[in-house]
């Protein structure tokens, strides 16, 4: 691909030729407010830059007031941006206003903008507009920054104080309370395994709420646990296809729509062919094709796990009496 080239002058650091030829496509009317900008991986790419120089020239623009980051959106035109201001007002200094928190919500907005494979130290101190170094002053690491910004991400939801009153409807609100993080916050679930869980304390929070909705139904205590994760596992294994389907559409430039319909041809032979007759027919059964869904997945799939876990948790057999404490 060839590089992009600015309008900044030639001595001109990197980063300001960027901010430079960004700059001109907004004043000449080429990106309208709301329009996506590049995102840092575009930038490096086009440029032929590193990722901390991209991330340095999109947070030029944001002081400038040209452009905005919104969730799982990108970064944008900023409404108000109808001509380019050459230097940004001037600002208190960064350095004194740094704090961990500060840190953390500009990472989770990282993330949230462009996926965790966009965030490192170095881009998160050129978005807060500080030294390299400094952010090490609060997080010794990238790793110890992962793990922060996952337990802000959990703590931004809480349960009421008066809890529902049968165990059923308790998960369901645990359920839903998570599923609606991981899909504000879809990184999260690429975060840790079942094998290897991600231990900080507000993750802590919801599983205590599963608990305590099984806890006092006569359940041996591994009984207890593995409904806990199996629900958990529900949550986070539909939540993770939230990033990869968006990592996806930013490597191959294609929605999920157009990569099925790239692949009609091979559908189309698999059902062709004869080997797979119950497979054809589900499929020749739909007049506009499968509507992949996640958020009514996830309402299938809870209830169809609650269902099934009733008897075990009530302590009856499936058609018959209840036998054991509710």
């Amino acid at each position: 691909m060839t590089k992009a080239t600015g309008v900044g002058a030639a001595g001109d650091p990197p980063y300001l030729r960027i901010v430079a030829e960004i700059r001109r496509r907004i004043a000449e009317g080429e990106l309208g407010p709301g329009d996506p900008v590049p995102s840092t991986r575009r930038i490096a790419r086009e440029w032929g830059v590193a990722l901390a120089t991209a991330t340095k020239a999109l947070t030029t623009l944001r002081l400038e007031g040209l452009v905005e980051t919104r969730p799982r959106t990108g970064t944008v035109v900023a409404g108000t941006a109808t001509a380019p201001r050459r230097r940004p007002s001037p600002a208190p200094d960064p350095e004194r206003e740094l704090s961990l928190d500060r840190i953390v919500r500009t990472a989770i907005d990282v993330a949230d903008a462009e996926g965790l494979a966009a965030l490192s130290m170095r881009g998160i101190a050129a978005r807060l507009g500080v030294a390299p170094m400094s952010t090490y002053r609060y997080v010794p690491s990238k790793e110890d920054l992962v793990l922060l910004m996952a337990d802000a991400a959990f703590g931004e939801e809480s349960y009421p104080a008066e809890a529902p009153g049968d165990w059923r409807s308790r998960i369901e609100l645990s359920g839903r309370t998570l599923w609606r993080l991981y899909r504000r916050h879809p990184w999260l679930a690429q975060l840790g395994s079942l094998t290897r869980p991600l231990l900080v304390p507000n993750l802590m929070v919801h599983g205590e709420w599963v608990l305590g909705a099984l806890d006092g139904h006569g359940l041996d205590p591994e009984t207890v646990f593995d409904i806990h994760v199996l629900l958990y596992s529900h949550v986070q294994g539909l939540a993770a296809h939230l990033e990869t389907e968006a990592q996806a559409e930013a490597t191959t430039g294609q929605s999920e729509e157009q990569w099925m319909d790239s692949r009609a041809g091979a559908l189309g032979d698999l059902v062709a062919s004869g080997r797979f007759p119950v497979f054809a027919k589900v499929v020749g059964s739909f007049e506009d094709g499968y509507d992949l869904r996640l958020d009514k997945l996830f309402e299938f799939g809870l209830k169809a796990l609650l269902d099934g876990l009733t008897p075990v948790v009530e302590g009856r057999s499936p058609g018959g009496p209840a036998g054991g404490p509710g």
